[in-house]
């Protein structure tokens, strides 16, 4: 599925940089260091359908980085789950496509943009699950700068006392949050070893190759009580060069020649 995965990533990226263009949206460095954990997961990783949205069985894959709405909608129409036409409604007055993701969206299963409430509420359904004894896994997909909420740290403490294997974080590291550098803004290393001490499995992995990614979800299913963490090393802005490692496209839309100039370097990046 790997071959399936980057192409559905490089659509991505496109999408996502001319849908914020066109809605004058922030989150485009966000969306585009996240995009490859989301094409992974939804490109065969995740036990996730859009001819079954519904399956009481399906895997949960939870968006706790709301505000990266942008690429996670592209992923989402690129993969079938609603008709890539919508895409152009983005962030407009009306639109089922909000500038934080929205469970209104098919395919998205909570409305996020609060951060620090996807964990909690997916060692919920992992807890459920286990009691149940259905084999779902939960995969939540969460920023760094996430991981400044205690809400994180508390659900994180509640899946390793319940013995949650079935549930696995992956953290988009890009290293860069709101106004500048998570390790200036509140210092989360060694965060690797933050996780262990909670108890957690943590995989570290390069958030930008396929194979590593699609390898770690694979370790991270394996049948273990302790949940994972994969700690995933990317870039912000990923894919177009002014962008990358650059604080100030957490919130500035692309536009005009920047934004002709993205899709350039994006088109090439996909041949």
């Amino acid at each position: 599925m790997t071959h399936a995965s980057e192409y559905l990533a490089r659509r991505s990226r496109i999408r996502a940089v001319e849908m914020c263009s066109q809605a004058r949206a922030a989150h485009i460095g966000s969306s585009l260091s996240v995009i490859d954990i989301l094409s992974v997961l939804y490109c065969g990783e995740a036990r996730v359908s859009p001819t079954q949205i519904d399956h009481p069985d399906r895997d949960c894959v939870i968006v706790s980085k709301g505000h990266a709405a942008a690429g996670t909608y592209a992923v989402l129409a690129e993969a079938g789950y609603f008709p890539p036409e919508w895409l152009d409604s983005y962030g407009m007055d009306g639109s089922l496509l909000g500038g934080h993701v929205t469970n209104s969206v098919p395919g998205v299963e909570l409305s996020t943009g609060s951060l620090g409430h996807g964990l909690p509420f997916g060692t919920g359904l992992a807890l459920a699950a286990q009691r149940q004894g259905s084999d779902r896994q939960v995969y939540v997909v969460m920023s760094d700068g996430e991981c400044d909420e205690g809400t994180t740290w508390e659900a994180a403490l509640f899946a390793a006392h319940h013995n949650l294997g079935n549930v696995t974080v992956l953290v988009d590291r890009n290293g860069i949050q709101s106004l500048a550098a998570t390790e200036e803004t509140l210092r989360l290393e060694p965060f690797g070893d933050k996780w262990r001490a909670f108890g957690w499995r943590v995989i570290e992995v390069d958030g930008h190759d396929h194979v590593q990614l699609a390898s770690a979800l694979h370790e991270a299913s394996l049948p273990d009580e302790a949940p994972t963490a994969i700690i995933c090393r990317t870039i912000k802005g990923k894919g177009v060069s002014f962008m990358e490692n650059t604080v100030v496209w957490h919130y500035r839309p692309p536009t005009g020649e920047d934004m002709q100039l993205a899709l350039i370097e994006l088109a090439d990046g996909a041949r």
